[in-house]
């Protein structure tokens, strides 16, 4: 028997790895380190995912996205995460996490 089946494109979009340090003094991206992650500091207290909402409140307007286009796909109770952009290219949300460090330095 031969089976059916039905191909569908994925979701396409930019990968970034960050590390969060909650309870700062501000909401920011603070640098890249040396490995490429992305340094991010945050007001909010990692719990009951206030930490997770402020990242991606802080991502969506510093790459000027929707919300509902960033994903925590790993690291959601760490320090350490995963987070996915639909829509936008790799390239233009470098820029624009470039741009977000330079104007608060």
């Amino acid at each position: 028997m031969v089976r059916k089946f039905t191909l569908h494109d994925g979701k396409r979009g930019s990968a970034l790895t960050l590390r969060v340090t909650s309870r700062a003094s501000r909401n920011a991206i603070v640098g890249v380190l040396n490995d490429g992650t992305i340094k991010v500091h945050l007001k909010a207290p990692p719990v009951n995912d206030k930490a997770n909402q402020a990242l991606i409140g802080l991502l969506a307007e510093v790459l000027q996205v929707a919300k509902s286009r960033i994903d925590i796909i790993a690291g959601a109770t760490g320090r350490d995460k995963l987070v996915s952009v639909l829509d936008m290219d790799t390239s233009v949300a470098h820029k624009r996490i470039v741009a977000h460090i330079e104007e608060i330095d």
